[in-house]
């Protein structure tokens, strides 16, 4: 696997224990749907949550929520809902958010930002 890669997958893990510890219940980590993926999706407080994970080394210059472009928030709500079909939670109220993930020499830093984004239709 390559370096990036390895950093995104310890920042899924590391959003993963994030959301356990704060109450969230983890229904799915990478959930697949033809050609798009969930990073992870969620269950808290009545609310179906898909969570992007956006990980980056501390000397990246862009930040890691503006990797959410308007493509990346059509393929997340579009397989977010799929995702309520398939497994019959459409009733549900279904919640996009983005976390990010910092990695320094220290650890991580990690910034949750609950409601990113509303589908774009």
């Amino acid at each position: 696997m390559t370096k990036p890669n390895l950093l995104g997958k310890e920042g899924e893990e590391e959003a993963r224990k994030y959301l356990m510890k704060h109450g969230y219940t983890i229904l799915a980590i990478n959930w697949r749907w033809y050609r798009y993926e969930l990073d992870i999706v969620a269950f808290k407080d009545g609310e179906l949550i898909v969570v992007e994970v956006k990980t980056r080394s501390a000397n990246y210059l862009v930040p890691p929520e503006e990797a959410v472009n308007y493509r990346k928030i059509r393929h997340l709500t579009a397989a977010g809902y799929a995702y309520a079909r398939r497994f019959r939670t459409k009733d549900l109220h279904v919640r996009f958010d983005i976390i990010t993930i910092i990695k320094d020499k220290d650890g991580y830093s990690i910034s949750h930002i609950e409601n990113a984004f509303c589908p774009p239709y």
